[in-house]
């Protein structure tokens, strides 16, 4: 019996040994910050499961249009407001001033552009060191009020001057034409090229780029047999998993001053770039709408008026019949009248919440704490986070960077490419050795919850907790532990990684 027991104890020291071999990769840092500010200043910064709010200063102001990108540990790298690039210090970019050349650009210059999704940062494909600004601005000459007359891009270059950064290419014309406010991207089937998505001014066409490690390209237009606006300046969005898209929109009543509002949401094809139309769904309430954000786990899509906040499971076969209101405006004053918390833009942040700016500018943001709750149990929690300087409209333009490749597809045909959302990514742990205080950062499969378990020698669990669908990154505290080599186990979706956990107490 003794040889027995002493038998499996080296069994699993041996197993436990062998599970040590593990292969890199990277955290979802990518959308850790948003700016926020156009007079003074803060930062929201996000983990995972958590936010906290600082004051800062930094030149760089926010009146709606922001892009920024942090790197793979969520340090920032930098960010647009559609006048200026600036870098992680807040100021000018070398070579980032003079982006959109027009008189309406200028005419904002001292806030920041008003265009909702009008910057997008992505990183070239298979190069770590370079990223494209896709951008766009008004223009007074142009049909409609809202609309831009070009889509520009410009390239940086984050290694040169010092790590600051520098742009190497500016104002890149991609396409001429007549364009809506608010541009969106979605990763390739191959999971390393990028979607670019612009819409026309009436939202009734869709212009498609491509990114690639060799080019921008511009692909095609497709015609996307809706009911057009008198003018589209929106947040079209896809779904994390890129299976989806949305935007809403509508048309005011010039003498009655009345809106009419419609959300319309289409199946994408990640391989083609094609749209489908699934569902249009009105939800006049007589109020401006253009809101929209989707769910971490895809299956619900969130718009709003001013006044309403409403949600539909995109993930059933009548979807119409899951339209109902979750949020009502309760005419809460921030600081004081007139300066209304309504409903605006909607932001879904690194923990996995949704957070919705207010068209004044305000002290406070709306959150819902459980988007991926049917109905109510969402949470749409009132004017909850106080931000303590004033915001107007601005949330940062943030795709699914971290949405691999898809798997089967005719187009995942890059081989040699490793899936950014694989059966199980990596396990890292900062630092270790340590005196259990620790981080790690860990890739979960692509929409799906995972366990985190840490074992001692003997195989006994000494600690546990869940890991959300969205999350990449834990702070644990375990002083207790004894010094000792533990392992360190998480488990998704009947896929696991583990790594080795060494503790010690000076």
């Amino acid at each position: 019996m003794m040889k027995k027991k002493y038998y499996n104890k080296a069994k699993w020291i041996f197993h436990f040994a062998l599970l040590f071999s593990t292969f890199d990769c990277s955290a979802q840092g990518r959308t850790y910050n948003w700016l926020l500010g156009y007079q003074s200043k803060s930062r929201m910064t996000f983990t995972d499961t958590s936010y906290s709010v600082i004051n800062e200063i930094r030149t760089i102001p926010f009146r709606a249009t922001e892009g920024n990108i942090s790197d793979e540990n969520g340090n920032l790298l930098m960010s647009s407001n559609g006048i200026f690039i600036s870098d992680a210090t807040g100021d000018t970019m070398q070579g980032g001033g003079g982006l959109n050349p027009n008189l309406f650009t200028d005419d904002w210059s001292d806030w920041g552009l008003p265009i909702p999704y009008g910057n997008i940062i992505l990183p070239m494909p298979d190069d770590s060191n370079r990223y494209v600004l896709f951008h766009q601005t008004g223009n007074y000459n142009a049909i409609s009020p809202l609309s831009s007359t070009e889509i520009y891009f410009s390239v940086i270059d984050i290694s040169l001057n010092g790590g600051l950064g520098e742009v190497i290419s500016k104002n890149n014309i991609a396409l001429n034409g007549l364009f809506g406010w608010g541009m969106a991207a979605c990763k390739h089937s191959n999971g390393r090229d990028w979607w670019i998505i612009a819409l026309s001014d009436s939202a009734t066409v869709a212009y498609k780029f491509l990114l690639t490690p060799d080019t921008i390209m511009f692909v095609n237009q497709q015609n996307l047999s809706i009911q057009g606006f008198s003018g589209f300046g929106g947040e079209p969005t896809f779904s994390p998993d890129g299976e989806k898209f949305a935007f809403a929109c509508g048309n005011g009543d010039g003498i009655t001053g009345y809106w009419s509002s419609r959300v319309q949401l289409f199946d994408f094809d990640r391989c083609d770039g094609s749209f489908v139309l699934d569902t249009v769904i009105d939800f006049s309430d007589g109020n401006v709408g253009v809101g929209t954000a989707f769910s971490p786990n895809s299956k619900y899509l969130y718009f709003s008026t001013t006044e309403h906040i409403y949600q539909i499971n995109a993930d059933t076969s009548d979807i119409g019949s899951t339209f109902q209101l979750v949020a009502t405006n309760d005419t809460f004053y921030s600081p004081v009248f007139p300066f209304q918390t309504n409903f605006l833009f909607m932001y879904l942040a690194a923990n996995g919440k949704i957070y919705i700016t207010s068209g004044n500018g305000v002290l406070h943001l709306h959150e819902i704490d459980y988007p991926d709750s049917a109905g109510t149990a969402c949470n749409v929690n009132l004017h909850n986070v106080f931000i303590n300087n004033f915001n107007a409209k601005t949330v940062p333009n943030h795709p699914n960077y971290y949405l691999g490749r898809k798997i089967g597809s005719v187009c995942d045909s890059l081989t040699s490419l490793s899936p950014l959302n694989p059966p199980m990514g990596d396990l890292k742990i900062f630092p270790n050795p340590n005196n259990g205080n620790f981080k790690i950062m860990y890739l979960l499969p692509q929409n799906k919850a995972g366990k985190l378990e840490i074992f001692d020698i003997n195989g006994r669990a000494v600690y546990s907790q869940n890991l959300p669908q969205w999350s990449t990154l834990q702070f644990i505290s375990l002083p207790k532990l004894s010094n000792g080599i533990y392992a360190i186990k998480i488990n998704s979706d009947n896929f696991s990684v583990t790594k080795k956990l060494i503790i010690h107490h000076e």
